[in-house]
């Protein structure tokens, strides 16, 4: 039973995998600053460059607790670097089910892997909801922050209400297709750490 609690080495894991996610999503974010469609397309890009590292995570969780402390940190993380706390709710309630849909595979199973990846990257769109929540003050922000007309016009047509479910489900689709990536390219780990 003392097995299935996290220890300090469980702490320390999750909290450099985190830093290296965070390093991965403000890499990104700052492509965004180019044009606002590359803010749309970060459910496609961050699960793909942070496929290494999340897949490399994978190998050393083997307890229940370990995605969901993770996805607790991002939360703050993405509090205290300005996004707020609407997407909150989303990132730890992604991380939770990522970390149940883990555990029922006994952290061993590739297979619930990839589902788990899918949906703990779904903490990505949390990213969007100041745009699709508060739409009016984010605009308003924008502007005053020296962003253009333009900039603002092609950012609300790519995230709205409309689009977010759409974003939703890439996010899911990538954070698949980034597991099987990442375990291409850490595939010895994979070995070593049993999951089949």
């Amino acid at each position: 039973m003392n097995d299935k609690k996290l220890k300090v080495k469980d702490f320390i894991t999750v909290g450099i995998f985190t830093a290296i996610l965070f390093v991965v999503e403000f890499a990104c974010g700052m492509l965004g600053f180019f044009h606002p469609y590359i803010v749309a397309s970060y459910v496609i890009m961050i699960p793909l460059v942070g496929c290494i590292p999340m897949m490399l995570f994978y190998t050393k969780v083997e307890k229940f607790g370990m995605i969901t402390i993770m996805s607790v940190l991002m939360a703050i993380i993405m509090f205290v670097t300005g996004m707020g706390y609407l997407g909150a709710p989303l990132i730890i309630g992604a991380g939770v089910l990522a970390d149940l849909i883990a555990m029922s595979g006994k952290y061993k199973s590739f297979k619930k892997t990839v589902l788990s990846n899918g949906v703990f990257s779904l903490w990505i769109c949390a990213n969007y909801f100041p745009v699709v929540i508060t739409a009016k003050s984010y605009r308003e922000g924008l502007l005053e922050s020296g962003y253009s007309q333009e900039y603002c016009d092609n950012l609300f047509r790519a995230i709205n209400f409309k689009t977010i479910g759409v974003l939703l489900i890439l996010c899911f689709v990538f954070g698949c297709v980034g597991a099987f990536l990442g375990k291409a390219v850490v595939k010895k780990h994979f070995e070593k750490a049993g999951i089949v």
